[in-house]
């Protein structure tokens, strides 16, 4: 299938100009069945999305984050899918910093295969083009190519990429140690699938992420940072999968700007899981 590019633009556009009405109203903010924030930006960008996607590619099934998603019997003889997130970071919308985003990806052969990630609040798209190897992002109607830094252990700046919002032991744990092996290691706070983003426009080199995520969070993020020469693996060293399993919950992940660098030869082990 050919990309509708520009039609996914229009759709991730018209999703971004929903939320910023809400983003500029005094919103209310109700909780889901797993206790996460949700918001009518969260569902008019829904609802824009998925109009939009069953108008430009009514053949190609949808699962989105604000929608039920068919049961894995069903989906699992899907070919190619669109994967989506209508908006990322609801907890840095309701904090009104900005880092938050829609996402839309297309997944094909359990990988991404493109990937379109809209900054609303920035007025920024960046876009992946995996089959053809083209990461680029488009601001303010600009458009110029993006590539993830080159990895070294010569390198003097190294740089990780954190959640604003999920942390925790363990994780402080696993940077303290690879600060130990990269040093000195810089810390970069950042809100949504951004952090993807970052590293493949250049600004950071991992991206080490322990605890629960989705499918859809970082889906397009993650074809962004694939066209531009960045990977996510799970920690047993294999490509992040999708809709490999009945679950759309991912494994822990670390993702990285230079997919061509040994990180298995750096990466510090990933410390044991805490019970209770």
């Amino acid at each position: 299938m050919d990309i509708p590019e520009a039609a996914l633009i229009d759709i991730v556009v018209a999703a971004g100009e929903a939320i910023l009405e809400v983003y500029n109203s005094d919103f209310k903010v109700e909780n889901k069945s797993d206790n996460s924030p949700l918001t009518q930006a969260d569902l008019a960008a829904h609802e824009i999305i998925e109009r939009g996607l069953q108008a430009v590619t009514p053949d190609i099934p949808i699962i989105s984050e604000e929608s039920e998603p068919p049961a894995y019997d069903v989906r699992r003889q899907w070919s190619e899918y669109w994967l989506v997130d209508p908006l990322d970071g609801t907890k840095e919308f309701v904090n009104r910093n900005g880092e938050f985003t829609v996402n839309i990806a297309l997944i094909s052969g359990g990988l991404p295969r493109f990937g379109i990630v809209g900054v609303p609040i920035q007025n920024k798209i960046y876009i992946g083009d995996v089959d053809n190897g083209i990461a680029k992002v488009v601001e303010n109607g600009k458009s110029q190519p993006i590539s993830g830094r080159h990895m070294s252990l010569n390198n003097d700046d190294f740089v990780i990429v954190a959640s604003r919002s999920h942390g925790g032991e363990r994780l402080e744990q696993y940077l303290d140690e690879l600060e130990n092996l990269m040093h000195p290691l810089t810390r970069r706070a950042v809100g949504s699938s951004l952090k993807l983003c970052v590293l493949a426009e250049g600004g950071a080199d991992c991206y080490p992420r322990l605890g629960p995520t989705s499918e859809w969070d970082i889906g397009a993020a993650h074809a962004v940072l694939r066209a531009a020469g960045g990977e996510v693996y799970t920690f047993d060293k294999a490509v992040l999968p999708y809709n490999s399993t009945e679950s759309l919950l991912n494994p822990e992940f670390v993702a990285v700007a230079d997919a061509s660098f040994d990180w298995w030869g750096l990466l510090p082990r990933l410390p044991a899981a805490t019970t209770k």
